[in-house]
């Protein structure tokens, strides 16, 4: 792995404006929830100092969700059943997530959700690796493509899908196909 630049751009990010780590108040039902194991993960780190909010299933929140894995659609309504709740980062009055500092996040990257240690990034179902374009991500305004992004952030394509298939494992969802039996090739295996 390339040595990792995520603490200087994630400082510079924190101290510049808005962050991945920050959503506009009112819309923390879209937050990304928090598996069992990621919880498990933080609170073991933190000695159960907190920063989880229970969220309820929205149908605002099970559509993000299936936007983001298209192909898994019942899966989802199985594992955020409509009356049922989830757990996510907890944020203050402003959308700050509460692992937010100055200096970007106080959590080591071990130790975070495997959301925010794949974003930008993402697969679509034919597993291309794409990003997300936040206008406020420094990362995705500094990059002129995937790989520049990668390269800032000190991250190797293997290494996403790695993150990816224990993204999806950790939710219970098939980590190399999805529902309908499509493969999300986890390692290029080509190089």
């Amino acid at each position: 792995m390339a040595k990792s630049r995520d603490a200087h751009i994630c400082a510079r990010c924190a101290a510049h404006s808005g962050t991945c780590c920050r959503m506009q108040p009112g819309n923390e039902e879209l937050c990304f929830p928090l598996s069992r194991s990621e919880w498990q993960r933080i609170v073991e780190h933190c000695n159960d100092k907190g920063g989880f909010a229970s969220q309820p299933n929205t149908k605002p929140f099970l559509q993000c969700m299936k936007r983001l894995f298209p192909a898994d659609e019942k899966r989802l309504e199985a594992i955020f059943p409509p009356h049922g709740e989830h757990l996510r980062l907890a944020s203050d009055n402003e959308g700050r997530c509460l692992f937010l500092s100055a200096a970007g996040c106080t959590l080591p990257r071990e130790t975070r959700p495997w959301y925010c240690r794949l974003f930008p990034f993402w697969f679509m179902p034919n597993g291309m690796l794409t990003m997300f374009t936040p206008d406020e991500c420094l990362v995705y305004l500094e990059s002129r493509s995937v790989r520049d992004a990668m390269q800032e952030l000190g991250v190797t394509e293997n290494e996403l899908r790695l993150m990816f298939g224990r993204l999806r494992l950790a939710w219970g969802l098939d980590p190399e196909h999805d529902e309908d039996g499509n493969r999300y090739p986890l390692c290029d295996h080509t190089r």
